[in-house]
């Protein structure tokens, strides 16, 4: 299922191209597609937060496999922008409300290994972004239109859901969450680690939205490397994702969380303006290759960090209104990128610009750590809920 729902986010990377020449989108107009996906996986995560209060998790994941299965076959479909536009939005809001009811399920089920359950799960949804470009490239080359993406996914996710109710109903699901009953209580009582992670994450990933979506066509223009090499060069991005995701997730259950998460923060910064600065094939390559790696690794020690420090009572509506306002931030990145570059400001220009402002949120969390105003999460075993 997560395999599934992460395809349907990161699938319009590698098609925004074939898109562009079939519906003559400029660069804004694309990046707004890829921003719509990202944005329709953020708005429903408040809501299906206060939904988790009242109906069971794992009847949430049942439904979001229905509504992935439609927004698939609608948008292949697509014959116009507008029709384009809606399918997008409609799957991002499949992946949005999936993660919101798994992540937390996927921690009750392993309370005494939650950085390691993260980890696994995140890299089962890594390697979606992994075979997103190849599954694109094969359906391209052998497949009449860009159209066999989505209608494959259509009938892989209907399937899907089909075994996950099968399994659901042989299996013994916790109830941890039972007295999570009060999204504005969650709110109240675990605020200070909800805008914690919306500082860390969100912006970060604001960052790393606009670039994935655009690494392409950036390397492409500004590196000297072909289409197809850029194409296997976003595929290393996702690639080395898939590593991090579980070596990072066992990490963070035996390091303190908040250190971890600033010193990923930084090798971030680090990496993506070192791209800014190599040139030459191997030099892109072995830098896309870290900054994949690095990137990556924010996720699983973020959703620790949650994860493991929110009490039973709280864990799934914190995290959903922790998740929903990542999202919004996050979505924007690739709209506002594409804005940058179609205005004529040039690639390297922009991401230094965002590097410089990451520094400076760098910098203003690492003084709060040490004056010990930021939460310290499951680092303190008094607000673990575990």
């Amino acid at each position: 299922m997560v395999f599934l729902v992460n395809l349907a986010r990161v699938v319009f990377a590698p098609l925004l191209d074939p898109l562009s020449a079939e519906f003559a989108l400029t660069e804004g107009t694309a990046g707004l597609i890829a921003t719509l996906v990202w944005l329709g996986s953020a708005l429903p995560r408040i809501p299906t937060g206060y939904l988790l209060t009242w109906v069971p998790r794992h009847r949430v994941i049942l439904g979001t496999g229905g509504v992935l299965t439609a927004a698939s076959a609608f948008t292949a479909l697509a014959d116009s922008v507008v029709m384009l536009a809606v399918g997008a939005f409609l799957m991002g809001m499949a992946s949005g409300a999936y993660f919101i009811a798994a992540n937390p399920l996927v921690t009750e089920l392993y309370p005494d290994r939650v950085g390691r359950a993260i980890g696994i799960h995140g890299m089962a949804s890594q390697v979606a972004a992994v075979v997103a470009p190849l599954f694109v490239g094969a359906a391209l080359l052998t497949g009449p239109h860009w159209r066999t993406v989505f209608a494959t996914m259509a009938v892989v996710a209907a399937i899907t859901t089909a075994v996950f109710y099968r399994t659901a109903r042989r299996t013994d699901l916790p109830d941890a969450g039972s007295a999570d009953r009060d999204l504005l209580a969650a709110a109240r009582r675990q605020w200070p680690i909800i805008v914690t992670g919306v500082a860390i994450l969100g912006v970060a990933s604001f960052v790393w939205n606009g670039f994935f979506n655009f690494y392409v066509t950036y390397v492409t223009a500004t590196k000297g490397v072909d289409a197809a090499t850029a194409r296997t060069l976003l595929t290393v991005v996702f690639a080395a994702g898939v590593p991090a995701f579980l070596f990072t997730g066992r990490l963070a259950d035996r390091v303190p969380h908040v250190p971890l998460l600033l010193a990923i923060l930084a090798g971030f910064i680090a990496s993506l303006l070192a791209l800014t600065a190599v040139q030459g094939v191997v030099a892109v390559a072995v830098v896309t290759a870290i900054l994949g790696y690095v990137v990556h690794s924010l996720f699983p020690a973020m959703d620790t960090y949650l994860l493991d420090s929110l009490p039973d009572e709280n864990r799934a509506s914190a995290y959903a209104l922790y998740s929903g306002s990542m999202m919004i931030v996050q979505a924007s990145g690739s709209s506002v990128l594409g804005a940058f570059i179609e205005a004529g400001y040039a690639y390297d220009a922009v991401f230094r610009t965002f590097s410089g402002g990451l520094v400076v949120i760098l910098a203003v969390l690492v003084v709060l750590y040490a004056t010990d105003a930021l939460p310290k999460g499951g680092e303190d075993p008094s607000v673990s809920g575990n």
